[in-house]
């Protein structure tokens, strides 16, 4: 068994080098370091859907200022941008680490994550649908030449992405299967198409209820766009025939301008966020305009590989119990 442990550890390597050599050319990324924690109060951190808590800790060598650390840099890349003096078109990516205590665990959710963290200076004039769909087709060309590369170096992993991806808006979803939960019309349409970028997460559909949370402060998910809904973010989901669901693997988005901030800080009841530091940054025109996301290392590894468990591709913490049943079925935890 610990050869195939072996085996699977290079074939992640390989996954991992071949699509982030992709997506640095795609994009025009530098690799930059990034931190793993940020100081508490700062508004630097990201806050997910605004309730899930942070891992936090006193410094004492900084008169027990609290530190967190990070769900994602989404927030700290928008400000590294500015400080590298980077030009639109020029962008920076990171190999992100995090913890999320709050995560529910379940074959594909894990307390810690690894993302492939990215952000790339735009022009206002690319704040639009159509750059936004511009840089989710060359993503996910990484992802379907990935796919064919890990076919070739092992030819029992059948490539089964589609050669194009589809976009759909959160409210055209809503109404194509208006009877479904949120969840259930991601699995209808990745299923239909095996590859879909839901647009517009966050903001109040039809049916009064927002398709999935997001936070007020990066992504754009409240500006009108040229389609005739909200919303310049999305999610890049695959059809998953392993576990048979719908699979995200990115999360990403145009982030917020000023007016989106103040508006979407409005909509969510919490505009005494604009005092905090980065929220002044931008009211204040420190900050360029940005389109950037997150991709899931451990996600891409897993389906790429066509294994069923996101602890086939990670160390982390599971129930001992749940670990020894996936063992009798032979599934095996890093």
């Amino acid at each position: 068994m610990s050869r195939d442990l072996l085996k699977r550890e290079q074939a992640i390597t390989f996954v991992k080098d071949t699509f982030s050599t992709y997506l640095k050319k795609a994009l025009n990324l530098i690799p930059i370091s990034s931190p793993l924690i940020v100081l508490d109060g700062t508004g630097i951190n990201d806050d997910l859907n605004g309730i899930e808590r942070p891992v936090s800790f006193p410094i004492k060598a900084l008169n027990e200022q609290r530190a967190v650390v990070v769900h994602s840099l989404a927030k700290w890349k928008r400000i590294r941008l500015k400080e590298l003096e980077l030009e639109p078109g020029e962008g920076i990516i990171t190999d992100m680490r995090a913890l999320r205590p709050d995560e529910d665990y379940s074959p594909i959710h894990s307390i810690y994550v690894d993302q492939w963290d990215w952000e790339k200076v735009i022009l206002p004039e690319n704040r639009n649908l159509s750059y936004l769909k511009q840089t989710v087709k060359a993503i996910y060309q990484c992802l379907v030449q990935t796919e064919k590369d890990v076919e070739a170096q092992y030819p029992h992993l059948k490539a089964v992405l589609p050669e194009d991806i589809t976009f759909i808006s959160s409210e055209e979803l809503l109404q194509r299967y208006p009877d479904l939960t949120p969840k259930e019309r991601e699995n209808e349409i990745a299923k239909a198409y095996g590859a879909v970028f839901i647009y517009g997460i966050g903001g109040v559909l039809s049916n009064g209820f927002a398709h999935d949370g997001r936070a007020a402060d990066y992504d754009d998910w409240s500006t009108p766009n040229e389609e005739g809904y909200e919303g310049l973010n999305g999610d890049i989901l695959v059809w998953n025939p392993v576990i048979q669901s719908a699979f995200e693997l990115s999360s990403m988005g145009i982030r917020v301008d000023k007016k989106a901030l103040q508006r979407q800080l409005e909509i969510r009841n919490c505009p005494e966020r604009a005092s905090l530091a980065f929220h002044q940054m931008l009211l204040t025109d420190q900050l360029t305009e940005s389109v950037g996301g997150g991709i899931g290392q451990s996600r891409v590894c897993m389906f790429m590989l066509k294994l069923s468990h996101i602890g086939e591709v990670q160390v982390s913490i599971w129930d001992e119990h749940k670990k020894k049943k996936l063992t009798e079925e032979n599934i095996y935890l890093l």
